[in-house]
């Protein structure tokens, strides 16, 4: 596979995203520029894509209980009250600039996936929703990057 592909791809990857992207890139010893340019096209899609898709996923996983693939609808579910929970004092009491920080931050169970659900579960107008995702994700990829880089040393 392309080494460039590998890179977009996992950039889409729940919890992965753009920000572990560039970090695989990077130790793979792909060329820091187009690893960084590919990183952030996947996080400009699922940003613009996430919260026009949402609510189609959301009717999908609620009408799979009594099908082969409830118990996966039924994982889905439990994700989404985690969801509600973790994000809900950044989103509800800052808005779109808790949005943007709730993203941003590189860990499991944050992100541009997370992220657009949390937007999606407490009712946040699309368009401003894809502005905090887009800014959180790249944010998120330039914290990541720097140390990546070697520019700062973790003990």
């Amino acid at each position: 596979m392309n080494e460039f592909m590998e890179v977009f791809m996992l950039s889409l990857v729940p919890t992965f995203e753009g920000r572990y992207a560039i970090v695989y890139g990077i130790g793979r010893g792909y060329p820091v520029a187009e690893t960084l340019i590919i990183a952030s096209l996947g996080v400009l899609l699922l940003s613009l894509a996430l919260p026009l898709l949402l609510p189609l996923i959301d009717w999908v996983m609620l009408n799979l209980d009594d099908t082969p693939l409830g118990k996966f609808a039924e994982l889905y579910l439990r994700y989404v009250q985690r969801v509600r929970r973790k994000a809900h004092p950044y989103v509800e009491r800052w808005g779109v600039p808790g949005l943007t920080v709730f993203v941003a931050i590189p860990l499991p169970g944050t992100g541009v996936w997370t992220g657009a659900l949390a937007a999606y579960i407490f009712g946040m107008e699309k368009r401003r929703t894809m502005t905090a995702l887009l800014i959180g994700g790249m944010l998120s990829i330039l914290i990541t990057l720097i140390p990546s880089l070697g520019a700062l040393k973790i003990f």
